[in-house]
């Protein structure tokens, strides 16, 4: 029992239903299975890979920062820890930032810095972060209690106290959850990637900014896997005009490499203080300096681009045959489709075409800068197997 599969079954834990391919190496978008098979990747890691596969510019800072200092704790400073805080600064306006190793552990420091601040400002007995139906903010206990889906939690009670869901896009009910809790902040995301790739309606995100002004809560936005120019925008509440007080993000961020962020806003950036919150990677020399590589090529050119290519997917998959409806924003697209979502990731995969699944959908999350060559044949072959 020598195959990498049979090895995987025996001795890694059962949480994933793997797909029986094994992939062994790739070049951008494109990835090649044990027995030289192409794929055109349309999942990127699930948001990983921003710049593809073996990236050269960031397989280059990886390598070169491992080579002189490959982690050191944070009781000292370190150059790439600093200069991708200053670049996330700088591409934001927000003020500080905390690292962590995950989108999970970033939403667990928002949540730790909203409830630390709602006690300071508004009274210990303020603790309560409101969430959406539909959500998904991660599957640590906390985040898994923020996630507003009701099959994540069955099975990991009891779950942290203090969160309640309300439904997306539905502002009268948002203003009934806000008067009848003591609101620390409102958490969401502005395209519910897990959730079947939603995109919240531009009115209700104004409610909440202006709600959070009224009744002085926080807003986080969690943009784990809608960030680092993923929409269209370097994060995705830039497309709605609001200014958050905390930004979380992970995935895109590291190209590849485990990395998360919580981005604070100059009302928040004192909250956390000396040993109040701590990791042992965050920040890591070789993740940030992966990360640095990929933020700093985030572009107005690049962001066009992305924009580009997600009027081209819509428009191609508007009307055609065996789609109901196309969802998203930028690169990040849920395809309703007529057959079951997983019958179609499935042929897609036979005909060289790697997809997703999000809900009842197939979704599509390429590299920001895929060939228009490779996007244009694997839209092509999802929409043959769509038929």
């Amino acid at each position: 029992m020598n195959d990498i599969i049979s090895i995987d079954k025996q001795y890694v834990a059962n949480t994933y239903n793997r797909f029986p391919v094994e992939l062994v190496n790739g070049k951008g978008s494109k990835v090649y299975d044990k027995d030289g098979k192409e794929y055109i990747d349309m999942g990127s890691g699930i948001g990983v890979t921003a710049f593809g596969i073996a990236d050269h510019e960031w397989s280059q800072a990886v390598a070169e920062q491992a080579s002189k200092l490959q982690h050191m704790s944070n009781l000292y400073y370190t150059e790439p820890c600093a200069k991708l805080a200053q670049v996330l600064c700088e591409k934001t306006g927000l003020k500080k930032v905390f690292f962590s190793n995950s989108g999970a552990e970033a939403n667990e420091c928002a949540i730790k810095v909203a409830r630390k601040w709602a006690a300071e400002n508004k009274g210990e007995d303020c603790y309560t972060i409101v969430t959406l139906n539909n959500s998904f903010h991660g599957r640590t206990l906390t985040t898994l209690a923020a996630t507003g889906q009701d099959h994540f939690h069955k099975l990991f009670q009891p779950l942290t106290a203090g969160f309640v869901h309300t439904p997306a896009n539905d502002i009268e009910a948002l203003k009934k959850t806000v008067n009848d809790n003591n609101v620390a902040a409102v958490m969401f995301e502005c395209v519910q990637g897990e959730g079947g790739v939603i995109a919240l309606e531009p009115e209700f995100v104004k409610a909440i900014s202006e709600l959070a002004k009224e009744n002085n809560f926080l807003i986080i936005v969690d943009e784990v896997q809608t960030g680092n120019g993923r929409t269209g925008k370097f994060y995705s509440y830039m497309n709605y005009g609001i200014t958050p007080d905390v930004v979380t993000t992970a995935k895109g961020l590291g190209g590849g490499l485990p990395i998360g962020a919580a981005l604070l806003s100059e009302k928040v950036e004192s909250v956390l203080g000396f040993g109040d919150h701590g990791s042992t990677y965050g920040g890591n020399p070789v993740c940030a300096a992966g990360a640095l590589s990929v933020v700093s090529r985030i572009d107005d050119a690049l962001l066009c681009d992305v924009t580009k290519k997600s009027e081209y997917i819509f428009e191609s998959l508007k009307n055609a045959d065996g789609i109901e409806s196309v969802s998203g924003m930028g690169l990040m697209i849920g395809i309703k489709t007529v057959k079951p979502a997983s019958e179609v990731v499935k042929a897609a995969m036979e005909k060289g075409v790697l997809c997703l699944t999000a809900k009842d959908k197939v979704r599509l999350l390429p590299a920001l800068n895929i060939p228009f060559e490779d996007l244009q044949k694997a839209i092509e072959i999802i929409k043959e197997v769509a038929r």
